[in-house]
């Protein structure tokens, strides 16, 4: 009788280990986003989503790429959420990104994914194994980028629901359902904060209306 042998599955490499071979790859250059998707292979889109939503709560330069960024995470994150491949328009993977910005951005992601890789494994299975729920996950982060979108000259407006996306993607990617209840929890506490911040807004300017009427 032959006994088969089932081949051993490797776990997939730890995100620092991803970002550090990209760090390699792009060193001083322009490059792509399709560059980016072509390096980050078997993970690409959801570490791609990672990369991109770390701009938001990191103290980087944006300039004229909050916009595409944050369109790019909705358009990934919203196939996802109907169960589809995903997918990015060329006009989006050709958009080329500054000399130096990678590079700088991977080198500020490394101190958020280390303390990441320390705290997140596998746990909570139930909320990262199911497609539907997986779906649901991936509709959260469409609603969270979709608040980045927003022109809000309010406080912490982007950090709070970036920190939503980067907990969710995160779980999903290391199959951690408590770090994706911790980014429902956050964009919870980002839509409230965000309905609070207007009320008091529409209150100041009605105030003000108020007393330049009265005088």
């Amino acid at each position: 009788m032959k006994i088969q042998l089932l081949p051993i599955l490797r776990p997939p490499k730890k995100l620092s280990v991803e970002l550090t071979h990209l760090r390699l790859r792009v060193a001083q250059r322009a490059v792509t986003i399709r560059e980016l998707l072509y390096v980050l292979r078997g993970r690409a889109y959801m570490l791609l989503v990672i990369l991109l939503t770390l701009p938001f709560l990191l103290p980087l330069p944006l300039p004229g790429l909050s916009t595409p960024f944050g369109f790019a995470i909705i358009v990934i994150c919203l196939r996802l959420a109907l169960g589809q491949r995903p997918w990015l328009p060329m006009s989006i993977q050709r958009r080329e990104l500054p000399a130096g910005f990678i590079p700088r951005l991977l080198d500020l992601a490394a101190k958020i994914i280390g303390w990441l890789e320390r705290v997140l494994r596998p746990r909570w299975l139930v909320l990262t194994e199911h497609a539907l729920i997986r779906q649901l996950h991936a509709l959260v982060m469409v609603a969270a980028a979709a608040i980045l979108l927003l022109p809000l000259p309010i406080p912490f407006s982007n950090g709070l629901p970036a920190w939503s996306i980067l907990l969710v993607a995160s779980g999903l990617l290391e199959r951690d359902g408590r770090a994706i209840t911790l980014g429902y929890v956050i964009f919870a506490l980002s839509v409230v904060y965000l309905w609070l911040f207007g009320e008091a807004a529409q209150e100041l300017v009605e105030a003000g209306l108020g007393w330049f009427r009265g005088g």
